[in-house]
């Protein structure tokens, strides 16, 4: 307890001291943990933020890398004009609001210094740890009380608002702090195995690969260890991290994208539906491609169903002239019900949604679908841009970042999802701020 209590302490003079070296370094920090909170205290968190960064404002500076971050908010605004959905892109351009108020601030206020910017991140990956434990706790409440193991997996996990590709996403960022610090204490060793862990219950399957990925490319290409690691200890690695494929619930959910016309639960379709359907069907990703009709009674496991919807977008984008365009922020959803009906694809009832009610699960295609080929640009550029500069910068964290990000975008829609656009907008800005590795000037 003794320990702890000076351990917090210490926590807390250091914050105090970076606050005062850099008036937002609190606020930044606060509003970067807060982000799997409910949305209105992350928005509370970003107003004081905001305060904190005009309070001290001094000079503007522009920055190119900043500049496409708030290109990208000017584009789905512009997008209003031709909407086919104008209602629909104007309620959206709210919650991408942080697409234009961080980069901002970053080029309002002077940039966070090398060390403040490891501590930020050091700070986030222990806030990381707190809600990785809670959800814990919470998981093993629930079972005691139902005994349903459904409690430690997936959107059961940490609930489907927050989305555990999510926050797969958030606790990869802190997992490759503890896992990179060239000294672990007994504490570190735990903590990265507890959020490795972690980021296999939540499973989420292309995260979990390039999750895996990362961590060869850490250990065989970054770290001291890893330059004299013979192919025996590759081998052994390779087979202990891909025997978590073969773990129950795990290896349904990968065995589950693979396979059609089964009689396995439903519940690893896209639509959390009643288990006592019958007559049920569960398409593979040829079917999601290549059927000519589908019936209310056919459903798709994830990745068919964002097969499905690229299918849907090209598909459109044949019939109708808005590749410079798009139909507008947010404006997609007519279109995608108009096909649901087309292709008769199960479209809800009074229990449960329809798939036309779902975005696109791929942010490049929704970039492309809703702002047309430069929001689908932009967005690529920004995605070079920020690997170039991990690459350059050599920070592994921040490579992370990039690599997660892109496998991500092939997923997620997840710059359409407020918590998304914080979390980009946030660690985008952090990273590439200009004149990051200069000397911090009062």
């Amino acid at each position: 307890m003794e320990n702890t209590s000076v351990f917090l302490s210490n926590v807390w003079h250091d914050l105090k001291q970076e606050n005062k070296e850099h008036f937002s370094f609190i606020p930044f920090l606060l509003l970067l943990c807060t982000i799997p909170m409910p949305l209105g205290i992350n928005n509370v968190c970003l107003s004081i933020f905001l305060f904190s960064v005009l309070y001290k404002f001094k000079t503007f500076k522009f920055q190119y890398s900043l500049l496409l971050v708030i290109a990208l908010f000017l584009l789905m605004i512009i997008s209003y004009f031709w909407s086919i959905d104008a209602k629909a892109t104007l309620k959206a351009i709210p919650k991408e609001i942080g697409l234009l108020l961080i980069p901002l601030c970053f080029m309002i206020m002077r940039p966070f210094s090398k060390e403040q910017r490891q501590k930020i991140i050091k700070y986030y990956s222990y806030a990381m740890v707190i809600y990785v434990v809670f959800y814990l706790i919470k998981a093993i409440v629930r079972f005691l009380l139902s005994s349903d193991t459904n409690v430690f997996f997936y959107h059961e996990l940490v609930t489907k608002e927050v989305n555990a590709i999510h926050v797969s996403v958030y606790v990869s960022i802190a997992f490759f702090y503890f896992f990179t610090k060239e000294i672990k204490s007994k504490v570190d060793t735990i903590i990265t195995l507890l959020l490795f862990v972690f980021i296999f219950l939540l499973s989420s399957k292309n995260i979990i690969i390039v999750f895996i990925v990362l961590i060869l490319i850490e250990f065989f290409f970054f770290s001291k260890s890893g330059h004299k690691m013979r192919m025996r200890n590759l081998i052994v690695l390779g087979l202990i991290l891909g025997s978590f494929l073969f773990i129950g619930k795990i290896k349904d959910r990968f065995k589950a994208e693979f396979q059609s016309n089964t009689e396995k639960s439903i519940s690893h379709t896209v639509l959390d539906l009643d288990k006592s359907l019958e007559g049920v069907n569960v398409l593979s990703i040829k079917e999601a491609w290549t059927n000519e009709k589908f019936s209310p009674n056919d459903f798709f496991p994830g990745t068919a169903f964002r097969v499905y919807q690229a299918r849907m977008f090209f598909e459109l984008f044949q019939e109708e002239n808005v590749f410079w365009t798009g139909y507008g922020l947010n404006a997609s959803y007519k279109k995608l019900e108009e096909k649901a009906i087309q292709y008769d694809v199960f479209r809800g009832n009074e229990s449960q949604e329809g798939y036309q009610n779902k975005n696109f699960h791929n942010q490049y295609i929704q970039n492309f679908a809703e702002l047309g080929f430069f929001g689908f640009l932009i967005l690529i550029v920004l995605l070079v841009l920020n690997l170039k500069n991990a690459t350059k910068n050599k920070d592994f964290v921040q490579i992370a970042f990039a690599i997660l990000m892109i496998s991500l975008f092939l997923t997620e829609s997840f710059l359409w999802r407020q918590r998304g656009v914080m979390f980009f907008s946030l660690l985008y800005c952090l990273f590439n701020a200009k004149d990051f590795f200069a000397p911090n000037k009062n």
